[in-house]
């Protein structure tokens, strides 16, 4: 009985001439349904079409004139078919529910948090769920609570430009709420909203974490908070970043701790690609002898440059002798990848929230 019901599978997988019993035997692909056509139409590719059947597959089942109304409704956000089929790709579940009756309210209160409807739809582009949250129940609780903050909501809308999952994810608890007070930023400082942002989309124990970690350098609490309120963002580094850059900056290259609070984008700064060549160039140059060299103001301004500037400003100023061999240490430094970075499990990796 076995045999007899995979002869025709083994039929299919043996190499044969082309013959009417072969295509009866191995039939072609079944042809795309019309809404799979229409997807097509509206700018979607092979590939767009493949994500969004194997997380959706009701839709190759829908009706085209359910399907185009559904289009349509998008397209009253001021999308246009390459951005539809970029957000259907990313939530083709926008097509399988409810989505006309509730899209114009949501969109009329969008539109008060963005100044131009290019913001607009930068942010529904970065986060697409903008188009599905209820305005009472998600959108305008979290709206009110920036604004009892001292964030208005265009300022609001600022934020969502950089973190779109803001409306979805902000909560304040009262340990939140008092970090945010001895940062000591008033409310009408650039970075003020950002800051407030990043703690209200964090976990308190992760932001506990990340101040320990900068606290083993011999900062005080204050002055770490006062880093985040300069530097909302580094906040979303992770404790392995920062500690990394640190013991280098301050073991390695023995500058003061200080360091970091004055020029943040230390902790940023990629170890392997920039801090580590850059400084070891910086000791051949000095011992060689050579002029300029990168020290004092000028290591932190060489730290800051970009690679064409760099190599333009301390290596190719040489003969061609020394230009060589100094370029050949940078980019050897450069090339050594982190020791074992490959094999790091992905498991390590938090994520969302910071």
């Amino acid at each position: 009985m076995l045999a007899r019901a995979t002869r025709p599978l083994l039929l299919c997988l043996r190499p044969s001439p082309s013959s009417a019993a072969e295509e009866l035997l191995c039939p072609p692909p079944s042809p795309s349904s019309a809404a799979e056509d229409l997807l097509l139409q509206w700018g979607c590719t092979d590939a767009d079409l493949r994500k969004i059947l194997s997380r959706q597959p009701s839709i190759s089942r829908m009706d085209p004139s359910s399907l185009q109304s559904k289009l349509d409704s998008l397209l009253s956000a001021g999308l246009r078919p390459p951005h539809l089929a970029h957000i259907i790709s990313c939530r083709p579940r926008f097509l399988a529910g409810r989505l006309g009756a509730g899209l114009p309210p949501r969109l009329a209160f969008l539109r008060t948090l963005f100044r131009t409807e290019s913001d607009l739809l930068r942010a529904i582009l970065r986060n697409p769920s903008l188009l599905s949250y209820d305005v009472h129940r998600t959108m305008r609780p979290c709206v009110d609570l920036y604004a009892r903050l001292g964030v208005p909501p265009l300022d609001l809308g600022r934020v969502l430009l950089s973190r779109p999952t803001a409306i979805s994810r902000s909560t304040l608890t009262d340990e939140k709420l008092e970090l945010i007070r001895l940062m000591g930023l008033p409310p009408q400082a650039a970075t003020y909203k950002y800051a407030v942002s990043v703690l209200a989309v964090s976990h308190v124990h992760t932001i506990r974490e990340k101040m320990a970690n900068l606290e083993k350098f011999g900062f005080s609490g204050d002055q770490v908070l006062k880093l985040f309120g300069r530097s909302p963002n580094v906040l979303t580094l992770s404790v392995d970043k920062v500690q990394r850059n640190m013991t280098y900056l301050v073991g390695t290259m023995k500058l003061p701790p200080r360091v970091a609070i004055d020029q943040p984008f230390l902790l940023f700064a990629n170890l392997e690609r920039v801090l580590r060549p850059r400084f070891q160039v910086g000791g051949r140059i000095e011992e060689l002898g050579l002029e300029p060299r990168v020290r004092g103001e000028k290591l932190v301004a060489a730290l800051r440059m970009t690679e064409e500037r760099f190599l333009r400003r301390f290596v190719d100023c040489h003969g061609q002798k020394l230009k060589d061999e100094l370029r050949e240490l940078y980019f050897s430094v450069k090339g050594v990848a982190r020791l074992a970075a490959a094999s790091k499990s992905s498991t390590a990796h938090r994520g969302f929230p910071f």
